[in-house]
């Protein structure tokens, strides 16, 4: 994005000391129940700035694309030289920081804090940051909740392992989407007429065979409308777009969304006991997620107008063009359970995480297979001598398919366990607006004994943005 327009989002501060307002210390960190920094020695909260100066410009008059300073491009230079030598601003003494692990330190001899506060281009220094309003003992109280809801299939090593006390609390690297689109989707949909049965064939005893038939009408459609997007989210660390199963990352990504609608500016108190992850990605890495995803949320908007086609509706195009573009780099919080199951190369690295704002909660645990196995195959034997018998009693070749019941359980506890399909449903609770709707709907043709009940190529269902 070459041509993007870099907002400073920085704090005009230099390097070196964040001081309390009321007494000049620099032991400041965050305050969980009240939501603010609290300065440590006289107790004092305080508010931090919020980002609505770069984010409450009307959306619809937004041109072209704005960054803030913390998501502008990183210098690979600034990510090899890590360590940053500070100047403290009280005795004079130099300490050093490695920029990629921490964003504060304490001075070994006056044992003031000294921060980072410039945006160095390594990503570690965000715009904005969405400080954790859940403790870590509620988050322990969630996850032991998760975890003991499944138990019976639990692997046995896990639950003997099984232990919160090493729950972390740690902020992810994401990005923030704000947007002026224009969208334009054309395609056809059917309304059903009528439904009907035919005889297709008759059996040996001369009956006939019937077949449900139907009529349609088809119709030529069009949508053209402004949406506006706010707080689209989007990892921006590669290991968690890396989304095969042995690493249960999708985990990570189904706990969104966060309220991102008030972001604070960054300030270094808000990490003070907790880790991070910086951030790996570029704004030009993620265009075209972005743009995907920002169609598919334009499918969903045009979806709601066209709940009359009862048999589909396939959109030969459906395309949000982006008008203007705002891009935050954020530091949103996680609390994470973590646990790597050893069984072959590569190791399975389960997650259980605890949106820190929302409580939002989602994991993977790790399977006993033997016993979910066992477990399977007795239900198979059950349902195989029911058909049997129902089978002889009554000559119902039909109850053999209660043996599909066996798979069906298992893979209902799979899934329960693992939850290898869960993910953020972007496409439906990311805020968006829609503004001047034209809608056409032009009749084309009648369509008569048709064999579906659905359109063949319907397709207002799809999702071109999901990674998961």
């Amino acid at each position: 994005m070459t041509d993007a327009k870099i907002i400073d989002t920085s704090s005009k501060k230099a390097h070196g000391q964040n001081k309390c307002p009321a007494c000049g210390s620099t032991d400041i960190a965050l305050n969980i129940k009240a939501g603010k920094l609290q300065c440590h020695s006289c107790r004092k909260t305080f508010d931090t700035p919020t980002m609505q100066d770069f984010l409450n410009a009307h959306l619809e008059n937004l041109q072209g694309v704005t960054i803030g300073s913390g998501a502008k491009e990183i210098d690979e230079k600034a990510t090899a030289s890590a360590m940053i030598t500070l100047k403290c601003p009280s005795c004079g003494a130099e300490v050093v920081i490695d920029s990629s692990a921490q964003t504060s330190a304490r001075c070994h001899w006056c044992r003031n804090t000294l921060s980072l506060n410039e945006q160095i281009p390594n990503g570690a220094v965000p715009d904005v940051v969405l400080p954790f309003q859940i403790t870590k003992d509620e988050a322990k109280n969630l996850i032991e909740d998760f975890a003991g809801k499944r138990k019976f299939y639990a692997h046995p090593k896990f639950s003997h392992d099984f232990n919160t006390d090493s729950v972390m609390g740690v902020y992810l690297p994401y990005m923030m989407i704000n947007e002026n689109t224009h969208v334009t989707a054309n395609g056809e949909g059917e309304i059903k007429t009528r439904s009907y049965e035919v005889v297709v064939d008759t059996d040996e005893q001369g009956n006939d065979i019937k077949e449900t038939r139907y009529d349609a009408d088809r119709y030529a459609i069009k949508r053209e409308f402004d949406m506006l997007v706010e707080g689209l989210t989007i990892e921006s660390s590669k290991t968690k777009m890396d989304k095969n199963a042995a690493l249960t990352n999708n985990i990570i990504n189904a706990i969104m969304p966060f309220d991102t609608e008030h972001p604070l500016m960054w300030n270094p108190g808000f990490l003070k006991g907790y880790t991070f992850e910086k951030r790996d990605m570029n704004t030009k890495d993620l265009k075209k997620i972005v743009q995907n995803q920002t169609d598919d949320i334009a499918r969903n908007c045009a979806k709601e107008t066209i709940k009359q086609y009862d048999r589909g509706v396939h959109w030969n195009s459906c395309k949000a063009a982006i008008q203007g573009q705002q891009w935050l780099s954020a530091y949103l919080p996680v609390w994470l359970f973590s646990y790597q199951e050893t069984n072959g190369d590569p190791s399975t690295i389960h997650y259980i995480a605890v949106n820190g704002r929302t409580k939002e909660t989602m994991g993977s645990i790790p399977i006993y297979y033997p016993k979910l196995l066992l477990l399977t195959l007795l239900i198979e034997v059950v349902c195989f001598l029911v058909a049997f018998f129902m089978n002889k009693a009554k000559d119902w070749p039909w109850a053999y398919l209660l043996l599909a019941s066996g798979l069906i359980y298992f893979f209902i506890i799979y899934n329960r366990y693992r939850n290898t399909s869960a993910r953020h449903d972007y496409e439906n609770v990311t805020k968006r607006k829609v503004l001047h709707m034209h809608k056409t709907d032009e009749r084309v043709r009648h369509l008569t004994n048709l064999k579906n009940s659905r359109m063949d190529n319907a397709n207002e269902d799809e999702l071109k943005g999901s990674i998961y």
